[in-house]
């Protein structure tokens, strides 16, 4: 009996363990979505049918702005 006893205390604890694993791996890794956004990803506050025709002009002039130092550069 105290065989049978060890080895469920150490399959509910692996389980346990498995479970706080995949949690923490869940909220780190939203974190780190988190953190990588770039800061103009702000939402869009359009509603209706002018959300499809929406564009984020921040993120597009960032792009701009980003090729224009590349090609500065070479």
């Amino acid at each position: 009996m105290d065989p049978i006893t060890q080895f469920a205390i150490l399959a509910v604890a692996t389980l346990i363990a498995a479970a706080t694993a995949l949690a923490m791996a869940g909220i780190f890794l939203r974190g780190a979505l988190h953190l990588m956004r770039p800061a103009a990803a702000r939402p869009l506050r359009v509603t209706g049918a002018r959300r499809s025709a929406a564009i984020r002009s921040e993120l597009v002039q960032g792009t701009r702005a980003s090729a224009r130092q590349i090609a500065w550069h070479r």
